[in-house]
């Protein structure tokens, strides 16, 4: 089996669900066939923070003593999962890539985990992301930065940088992130795998370390659209212990996937996507793309969505304010650091902000500050959430004409590190094209699309209406399948 060993952690999720389920392939086989892959890449990607050989393993023998009686699979059994550091998981470390939470373990699993524990998942480890998921390159990690497998010179996007860059690298077979503002969607588009965004309150956030509380979602990163459709039916679903949690009925996301065309289907083309400052090889790249949606049977229209030029600002005060508010529990008392010498209760919590907290974190806690302010309150704030009600007002005018949208994901291919370091502004802007459904709430994809002449990964994104994620996912397949980018892997051995 050796040679089979070798070649498992290529499969997709749904390829590797068959062979186990069949029983062409044991649990513990599966673990050693990615423990050695991971031995062999992430010295060079720095993928994972922490990793769990050892429980995955046990967890693993454990099932295959409970098969050989009876061999009874669950969709996501023994599947080899990594999850972004900053979704709980019980006694295992959970950093959110901060020296805050360095020695965290949490006491609970958040309600995604528990989902997937339910079905007895093995879970690889905990992957690397931007500290407190405030980031577009990882870079702003506490740990160090992921690298991007198409090239290590490029970052791998963010902040879930980890996770697309674990499934990517294929050192584990699907991986779990979140996004704020494009943060699953961005990296996958970066590291040319499929990454979704779920409408918000489509799945569960409790446990998920908040960031924003009003934009955050977790989601699935995955080798392709069938293995976003699995992953997304295990984790949806309402849950009493998060408020934000929708009560709306899962369907069967593989369903969806039946019709290989896009007959009847209505294609919205915002040119307020098209405009300067997006790369000409993104560009040809994504309206290559629309022209194959157009060949499947889509009915492509132009659309407009004039409140895009002011996503971004409207997206970094209603974010910082609400991290601003988030993270104000960081104060050395509760859980995670405290400073080693301080004279009284108030040194105290300067001198733990000041070294628990990455220049990134204190940027933003303090624009969020400024932007609640009294004085700045409706100025800023109260200003954002009116334009955040716009942007939506328009997606909600858009989609009585259409189904779904086509945009770009990010301005460029994935950059080179330290390239945007310097300059917040230029690191915000790359979440342009990606912050409007987080704003808004929308479900929305990213999938490669083309490669770039320096052969880094090109995606382009659908965006759907809420709940919608099947017309989505429909979208997304039918799309992949007449194309072959995904037979494309990068070159890190």
């Amino acid at each position: 089996t050796l040679m089979s060993l070798t070649l498992l952690h290529k499969l997709t999720l749904s390829e590797l669900q068959r062979k186990f389920t069949a029983g062409d392939v044991t649990a513990t086989e599966i673990v050693r066939a990615y423990f050695l892959r991971v031995t062999q890449v992430e010295p060079k990607v720095n993928a994972y923070l922490t990793q769990c050989k050892e429980a995955a393993l046990a967890q693993a023998e454990r099932l295959d003593q409970a098969l050989k009686g009876w061999r009874k699979t669950t969709p996501m059994m023994a599947m080899p999962l990594a999850v972004k550091d900053n979704i709980c998981t019980e006694g295992v470390r959970t950093t959110c890539a901060s020296r805050m939470l360095d020695t965290f373990v949490p006491p609970y699993d958040a309600t995604v985990v528990a989902k997937l524990r339910a079905q007895n998942y093995l879970l690889l480890g905990k992957t690397n992301l931007d500290e407190f998921a405030m980031g577009s390159s990882t870079e702003n990690s506490a740990f160090g930065a992921s690298r991007n497998p198409w090239n290590i010179q490029t970052v791998p996007g963010g902040s879930s940088g980890g996770s697309a860059v674990a499934v990517a690298a294929d050192e584990c077979v699907a991986a779990l992130g979140s996004d704020t503002g494009g943060s699953i969607r961005q990296p996958a588009a970066f590291c040319g795998v499929v990454g979704l965004k779920p409408t918000y309150g489509r799945v569960s956030r409790y446990g998920l370390v908040a960031f924003a509380s009003s934009l955050d979602q977790i989601g699935p990163i995955t080798k392709d659209v069938t293995d976003a459709a699995i992953l997304l039916g295990a984790i949806a679903g309402h849950d009493p212990r998060d408020s934000t949690s929708a009560n709306v009925p899962v369907p069967d996301y593989l369903k969806a996937l039946k019709r290989k065309d896009l007959k009847r289907l209505k294609v919205g083309v915002p040119a307020e996507y098209f405009a300067d400052g997006l790369d000409p090889e993104v560009d040809q790249a994504v309206r290559t793309a629309i022209e194959g949606l157009r060949e499947l049977g889509a009915d492509i229209r132009e659309i407009k969505l004039p409140t895009t030029d002011a996503a971004v600002a409207t997206y970094y005060v209603i974010a910082t304010a609400e991290a601003s508010s988030n993270l104000a529990r960081y104060d050395g008392v509760k859980f995670g650091l405290r400073a080693a010498e301080s004279k009284d209760l108030l040194d105290m919590y300067l001198k733990t902000r000041a070294e628990g907290f990455g220049p990134e974190v204190k940027r933003r806690i303090m624009l969020g500050t400024y932007v609640l302010s009294a004085g700045y309150y409706d100025a800023y704030y109260g200003k954002a959430q009116a334009v955040r009600t716009l942007i939506r007002q328009e997606f909600e005018a858009a989609f009585q004409t259409v189904d779904l949208i086509v945009t770009p994901v990010t301005p460029t291919t994935a950059f080179k590190f330290g390239e945007k370091a310097q300059d917040p502004l230029q690191m915000y802007l790359s979440d342009i094209y990606t912050i409007s459904a987080n704003l808004a709430g929308l479900p929305a994809i990213a999938l490669p699309c083309g490669f770039s002449k320096a052969g880094l990964p090109i995606g382009f994104q659908l965006i759907g209406r809420p709940f919608e994620e099947e017309t989505l996912l429909r979208g997304a397949h039918a799309y992949e399948q007449a194309t072959n980018w995904r037979a494309k892997r990068p070159a890190i051995r």
